[in-house]
């Protein structure tokens, strides 16, 4: 555990969740700003900084996430490695965020609109 890691703590207890469901190994917890309904963040309980830094631990995290989706008719399942794409806390965490037809809901690499001025 990392005591400075906001998801160690949440793993541990000392931190507050909404646990949407727990494995041996790895949890599912309702992010405290959903992009979607239905938005929850897959977190190992090991310490691991990024995507790349335990492959088996990133896969197993996956296969979790894999099961949330299995129920869902459309979803997207994001992850980032480094600040500069995206990625905000230093403990791998695998977005699952379920997809409707039309919700308008931009990926961070889909091109925005510029707004005139």
């Amino acid at each position: 555990m990392v005591a400075s890691c906001v998801f160690c703590r949440i793993v541990a207890g000392l931190a507050p969740a909404h646990v949407v469901r727990e494995w041996d190994d790895v949890i599912a917890i309702r992010p405290l700003d959903p992009v979607a309904p239905g938005h929850v963040l897959v977190i190992p309980h090991t310490h691991v900084a990024d995507v790349g830094e335990r492959p088996l631990v990133s896969a197993r995290t996956m296969a979790c996430a894999a099961e949330l989706t299995a129920v869902l008719p459309a979803a997207n399942v994001i992850t980032s490695k480094g600040s500069t794409a995206t990625q905000t806390v230093a403990h791998l965490h695998l977005h699952v965020v379920p997809r409707t037809a039309g919700d308008h809901l931009p990926l961070p690499w889909t091109p925005q609109k510029q707004s005139a001025g």
